[in-house]
């Protein structure tokens, strides 16, 4: 992601423009890599769960390493859960920076209607849960599993059966899922910490000022900031709060925009660098170690049997559905909020079944809500996979049909005309000239519009 220059540039601003184009292009390259290897890693881990090689990925996955008095002991999934989805929730914390401070969230009104439907897509499939569960008089620990959505994967989707789709609809679904980030990490911080150690706390924080200071003096050097990065992991992993909360911490102490001489934030320079080991590395590897469940006849029937199971897989699916396509309906029928024109209603649905892909986060959260409950947390894991599968492939379904929609107005005409409402009556504004299916003309910005899409790179 590029943020703007500093205003002293000399560089025309169509400049920017064309970088941006540019970078955007490779970011959703590497978000589509990402997927593929996420995909990857966790088919693997199912055909080895499910496999003569079981007990073997078990103890592999449950060997325990590192060095007691540091309290850093733990199993390679914990490794892979607590050490490397701390660099995923690291460039988590860089993008969520850059767009509080130079991106859409910089202006929350012109972002209304994602981050509303984000809202929705979280609440949603916690209340469902909650129902299904609290009426079985099951384990409520887990409500926050369902709330999650899986960038990586949805990006992916989009990318492969939405090539004409407006580019609007990338913009709606990027603020979306970061809002949805920024609400899964501090629900991570507040509801699922262990017992706390003080002391580890606060120094912990302390390296964060520490770290703070250093950046903001202009200290530069990777052996600075590394191992004082690992000494602040290492104290919040014993404080008992979750070691990724780290990773979005420092992500987040990182300064998005260029000073005098730069050609761009250390932001920027560091996601570059690290973006394709979070994306290649350590999410594959984490899903490798937490994706590994038994499914079988026998277990799909016991999971059939568990309402935490069942209240997930519809919390996920239906609750994300109902979720982000009911709020950002009310809040277009309600508020002077509207659609770009763009976009029509049959899109939104189509990126609210992306937002029921709950992968990567939705599988972190079900190891620390049910981790005195193996069985449960299996049945769990299951439910998360195939509420996933069945959401990407309906969504693969209605973006491909709606791909094909826009395909077909632009070769007609030109792009000139678009379904999409002005409202929730769902009438047409005849798209104003706005360029068609890349959404790049100037009317394309009645809802935030495409500047975010733009800006998200690297």
């Amino acid at each position: 992601m590029t943020p703007p220059h500093a205003q002293h540039s000399p560089q025309p601003h169509h400049d920017y423009t064309e970088r941006d184009r540019r970078s955007i292009a490779e970011f959703l390259r590497l978000e589509v890599s990402g997927g593929v290897m996420l995909l990857l890693a966790a088919t693997l881990a199912l055909i080895l769960a499910n496999s003569p090689l079981s007990d073997g990925y078990a103890s592999v996955r449950d060997h325990y390493l590192g060095p007691e008095v540091l309290g850093l002991r733990m199993s390679i999934g914990h490794w892979a859960a607590d050490g490397l989805l701390a660099v995923f929730f690291f460039i988590a914390g860089i993008e969520l920076k850059r767009e509080l401070v130079i991106g859409e969230l910089r202006n929350p009104a012109a972002a209304a209607l994602p981050i509303v439907a984000a809202v929705g897509g979280m609440a949603v499939p916690a209340l469902i849960y909650v129902a299904i569960v609290g009426t079985q008089g099951g384990e409520l620990n887990g409500w926050a599993v369902p709330m999650a959505t899986d960038i990586a994967f949805a990006l992916g989707v989009l990318a492969v059966v939405g090539r004409r789709l407006p580019s609007a609809l990338r913009t709606f679904l990027l603020t979306l899922a970061i809002v949805d980030d920024l609400i899964a990490i501090i629900i991570i911080a507040i509801f699922y910490t262990s017992q706390m150690n003080l002391w580890a706390l606060l120094g912990s924080l302390a390296g964060l000022v520490l770290f703070h200071q250093l950046h903001h003096r202009g200290v530069r050097g990777w052996y600075v900031y590394v191992p004082l990065a690992l000494v602040i992991w290492a104290l919040m992993i014993n404080s008992g709060v979750h070691a990724t909360i780290a990773g979005v911490a420092i992500g987040m102490l990182l300064r998005t925009t260029p000073r005098e001489g730069e050609h761009e934030s250390p932001a920027e320079h560091v996601e570059h660098i690290v973006h394709p080991y979070s994306a290649g590395l350590a999410v594959p590897l984490f899903a490798l170690f937490a994706a590994g469940v038994e499914i079988s006849p026998s277990s799909l029937t016991a999971m059939a049997g568990d309402s935490e199971a069942v209240g997930v897989l519809m919390g996920l699916f239906a609750g994300k559905l109902i979720g982000v396509f009911g709020a950002t309906y009310l809040m277009a029928r309600f508020t002077r909020a509207r659609l770009s024109p763009a976009l029509g209603w049959a899109d939104i649905a189509g990126a609210a079944l992306l937002a029921g892909i709950g992968f990567t986060v939705s599988l972190l959260v079900t190891e620390l809500a049910f981790a005195e409950h193996h069985e449960l947390e299996e049945h769990v894991k299951a439910a998360v996979l195939i509420a996933s599968t069945v959401a990407a492939v309906c969504a693969a379904g209605v973006l491909g049909w709606r791909n094909r929609v826009h395909a077909a107005r632009d070769g007609a005409g030109g792009g000139a005309g678009t379904d999409g409402p002005d409202g929730p009556d769902g009438k047409g504004t005849g798209g104003g000239g706005t360029g068609g299916a890349a959404g790049d003309g100037p009317e394309n910005t009645s809802t935030g519009a495409t500047a975010l899409s733009a800006r998200r790179e690297k």
